[in-house]
């Protein structure tokens, strides 16, 4: 099989399971470009505790020389850690306080028996943006795969009084059309019985599948070990919201404040009839990227997150 084909194949079959913005703005991002090419101290690693006792790490990009109301914070997708933002941290702690949290049982927060449901796991998200974010800070939440979702379901059960926009990162959204297959969530599939019977094969496969561009060996072999720290039962789990495909798109239909949706290939009809019935929605189309789109063509996209986030 075409290796194209095949990252496409591999990238749908995930989704199949989750679902189963002036000149003054543009004189601040010349600015701010010039500053991003400095040279930039690393990201610190921090924990907070959650209500429920568990420990979630999360990396904090150093502090800009005159940080403003607005703080980014990034979240990566099934299974994978904080750290794949790695080049975005700096590019965007440049400007804003930036944050990339490790949500539980991912990269190296701590890996409880329970609460990976989307309640517990948006739990997470407001207690992080509570207790850690500046409180007279709104955020720009950036979710992508997994956590475009739960960014989503955030919305739907904490508000957006704390968000001055969203940023999701290829994933369906409910809108048509459907990814192939079995679009019911709480349905079997062949990725989650991949998963359950040949995890370790399947998530090499997988992690490698996610890049159009090849990394490292070392790299993909840690996020393959990392991939493994919770149960399987759990990380099927992750991938059995109970709800249509149709709960997404309403909740961003709703949402009041920016949006922005960044796709391959994958979902560009998607992001076409979000933006005609959302026609506030921006949208862009990563064509020569993987599913970690961001990390195959970081200056485009650190570009576009940065000129979305000077507007608001």
């Amino acid at each position: 099989m075409n290796p194209g084909r095949r990252r496409l194949n591999l990238a749908l079959a995930a989704h199949c399971a989750l679902m189963s913005a002036s000149s003054s703005s543009s004189t601040a991002l010349a600015q701010g470009e010039a500053q991003d090419k400095q040279a930039v101290p690393e990201a610190a690693r921090h924990s907070f505790k959650t209500s429920d006792g568990v420990t979630l790490s999360y990396l904090e990009a150093p502090a800009p020389a005159r940080p403003g109301k607005l703080c980014i914070v990034l979240l990566p997708g099934w299974c994978m850690p904080a750290s794949i933002w790695q080049a975005q941290l700096p590019a965007f702690g440049a400007r804003y306080r930036t944050f990339a949290l490790d949500p539980r049982g991912q990269g190296e927060s701590e890996v409880p028996a329970t609460g990976y449901t989307a309640q517990r796991r948006t739990a997470d998200i407001k207690e992080f943006i509570d207790k850690v974010v500046p409180k007279r800070s709104r955020v720009l939440l950036v979710g992508w795969s997994l956590a475009a979702l739960e960014s989503l379901e955030y919305v739907h059960r904490h508000g957006e009084t704390r968000l001055a926009g969203l940023a999701l990162i290829d994933s369906s959204v409910g809108e048509l059309p459907a990814p192939p297959g079995n679009n019911d969530p709480k349905a079997d599939s062949p990725f989650k019985r991949r998963v359950r019977n040949e995890r370790v094969a399947f998530l090499e496969e997988f992690v490698r599948a996610i890049f159009a561009k090849p990394r490292p060996p070392e790299e993909i072999s840690a996020m393959v070990e990392g991939a493994q720290r919770m149960s399987v039962d759990n990380a099927i789990a992750l991938l059995s919201m109970p709800y249509p495909r149709e709960h997404w798109k309403e909740i961003a239909h709703a949402f009041t404040q920016p949006l922005l949706y960044v796709v391959t290939p994958q979902f560009a009809a998607q992001a076409g009839n979000l933006q005609k019935n959302r026609p506030a929605t921006r949208i862009e189309v990563f064509r020569q990227a993987g599913h970690a789109l961001f990390a195959d063509e970081p200056e485009r996209f650190n570009k576009l997150l940065l000129e979305f986030a000077a507007k608001l």
